[in-house]
């Protein structure tokens, strides 16, 4: 099992499928919908509560009057403390005269594994269920809606993961964006994976009840295109393959990413014009929080306020997602979702009246532009992908085509900007993401708040750096490579998701002077260990710079919440970066020490 290098422009099938059989699409589907016959919406406290046989049923009913719904996210490794934090917040809510329409479920990465495969696999700080039953106790004490949202669409286990879902009575089940731009540590076989999330699709489609395909956009390829038309498009995409071809219903979230008051605004009434129902949340804008939590909570206003307003003007069913402030540096604690939804439902009762205010005319002219581009990005990557040879008519090859290619490479091919040589991919966008050009801002900063003689030591010591993430979250990788590439250092892109060993063999290959690191829950300080090991191995002593999310459940937890790991990352030989600074600080000492030499 291997990765596959890039295809060749424009894409050829024998390029992007070299395998000498691959998995018949009509097959997979047709095995789906046997499932189905076994494997069948349960019974849920939702459900019963609310007179409903789907929440699809329910956001419709909700949206027809006027009523904006509220998504929590709740994040603990622990099973029996998700059920207590799920009616505590429930409870607690109601009180106060308040409610909460659906529960986000985080479940750990080593769950998208297929259940023989799980043991001895990485383990971040998510959710851990042992078997069904496990899903089944989860939704059945309190009448909220269940949301599985990571880690069963698009993984190994989409089909067991989708299975034990729907018996817990769950009716949204994604994350269909994670298929695209996911890897799981020590699984290369995307074969597999893709033919597993056909399968679970079309179990899902096969229901005898609605249930809402989750995509969310910021986990898939919308965070790293550079042209917000090209989300548009991924949308358009998606729903081709679940609606069209597997007879599905596609719902999509959006908001981690989006920043700008009047995009995100504009995007939520683009959305509204090409979706088919209902979608799931929009995400909180968490790129905008900091270590500060009353700035942070400036920004918990401003996207809410967005979203409450987008969502009286033009109900589309997406829930308000009101993140607490600290998930900055850490899992949220109950007494913090609850606060922050406190917030979120008396700013939606405050906020009654001020759509009067607002002239959505230039709102609505972006989100002409949007869809437009969209279709045309859309309709260019289906007669692309058809001259290369792909079956655009097999959601398999629909689906595998798409990942293999990748955001980057499909954005340069069939994005619907004018061709400009200048831009990073080669096109104008439409509609600029934000989030990147933030990222381009904040690593323009960072190299200028640098004292010019460490910035002309760096730019002029000739050195190389080997870069990667631990998992999929891209960011802080993006934000290292635009600012070493400003300094002049030469860049080893070892790419995301790169497992220790893949990493300090692309260190030494590449003659790297340094690694940097990116990394996210749970998984930092286990990663260095394998990664220093493979060091010491191949004779590789480099300094290793980690930045991220730096914590762990410990084993034998009785919180199941993660702890700080910074002391025991710098005990192993790492050096913390809390801030880009910190690693350029080390890098100018690095310059000196070769031109001393």
């Amino acid at each position: 099992m291997t990765r596959h290098a890039l295809p060749a422009l424009p894409p050829d099938r024998a390029a992007l499928f070299p395998e000498a059989e691959l998995p018949d699409g009509a097959d997979l589907v047709a095995e789906g919908r046997r499932a189905a016959r076994t494997h069948r919406v349960g019974a849920s406290a939702f459900l019963a509560h609310h007179g409903v046989d789907s929440e699809i049923a329910f956001k419709e009913r909700q949206a027809e009057a006027g009523v904006i719904m509220r998504h929590a996210q709740v994040g603990y490794r622990d099973p029996g403390r998700t059920r207590d934090a799920f009616r505590a917040i429930h409870d607690r809510l109601a009180a106060a005269g308040y409610g909460v329409d659906r529960y986000g479920i985080c479940l750990d990465w080593c769950m998208g594994y297929p259940p023989d495969r799980r043991a001895g696999m990485p383990r971040g700080t998510g959710l851990i269920l042992e078997d069904t039953e496990a899903f089944v106790r989860l939704t059945k004490d309190v009448p909220v809606a269940p949301h599985f949202g990571d880690f069963v669409m698009g993984t190994p286990a989409a089909l067991d993961n989708t299975a034990a879902a729907l018996a817990a009575g769950a009716t949204a089940i994604g994350n269909l964006g994670q298929y695209f731009t996911y890897r799981l540590p020590h699984w290369d076989d995307d074969v597999a994976t893709t033919a597993e999330t056909v399968k679970a699709l079309a179990l899902a489609a096969a229901q005898p009840v609605d249930i809402l395909i989750h995509s969310n956009l910021d986990d898939g390829f919308a965070a790293l295109f550079h042209d917000l038309a090209c989300c548009l498009g991924a949308v358009l995409l998606e729903q081709h393959i679940v609606e069209g071809l597997i007879g599905g219903r596609i719902g999509h979230c959006y908001g981690h990413t989006f920043s700008d008051p009047a995009t995100r605004f504009a995007f939520q009434r683009a959305l509204a014009r090409v979706a088919n129902g209902p979608g799931s949340m929009v995400y909180g804008n968490t790129t905008s929080y900091g270590a500060d939590e009353a700035e942070s909570y400036a920004a918990l206003a401003a996207y809410l306020t967005v979203d409450i307003l987008a969502q009286r003007t033009r109900p589309t069913g997406h829930a308000v997602n009101p993140v607490p402030v600290t998930e900055a540096k850490r899992i949220p604690e109950v007494d913090e979702i609850v606060a922050a939804h406190l917030f979120a439902n008396r700013l939606i009762d405050r906020s009654d009246g001020l759509d009067a205010l607002l002239d959505p005319a230039a709102a609505e002219k972006e989100a002409e532009t949007l869809v437009a581009g969209g279709h045309r990005f859309r309709e260019a990557v289906l007669q692309g992908l058809a001259q290369g040879g792909v079956d655009t008519a097999n959601p398999f090859e629909m689906l595998l085509a798409l990942r293999r290619i990748g955001a980057r490479r499909l954005e340069e091919l069939y994005g619907p900007g004018a061709p400009e040589p200048s831009a990073p991919r080669g096109r104008t966008p439409l509609v600029p993401a934000t989030t990147i050009a933030e990222l381009e801002r904040s690593a323009e900063a960072s190299v200028g708040a640098l004292a010019p003689a460490d910035r002309d030591a760096i730019r002029g010591a000739g050195l190389v750096g080997c870069v990667a993430t631990t998992d999929v979250h891209e960011y802080g990788k993006l934000l290292v490579d635009g600012v070493l590439g400003r300094l002049n250092v030469g860049l080893i892109d070892a790419g995301v998701s790169t497992d220790a060993a893949v990493l300090a063999d692309a260190a030494r290959a590449g003659a790297a002077d340094f690694i940097a690191l990116s990394t996210y829950n749970g998984v930092a300080l286990d990663y260095l260990t394998e990664l220093k090991a493979n060091m010491a191995r191949s004779g590789l002593d480099v300094p290793v710079f980690i930045g991220g999310k730096l914590n762990r459940v410990p084993e034998g937890s009785n919180t199941s919440l993660p702890v700080d790991v910074r002391a025991e990352l710098v005990a192993a030989g790492a050096v913390v970066c809390t801030r880009v600074e910190d690693m350029l600080d080390r890098l100018a000492g690095l310059a000196r020490s070769r031109d001393r030499r």
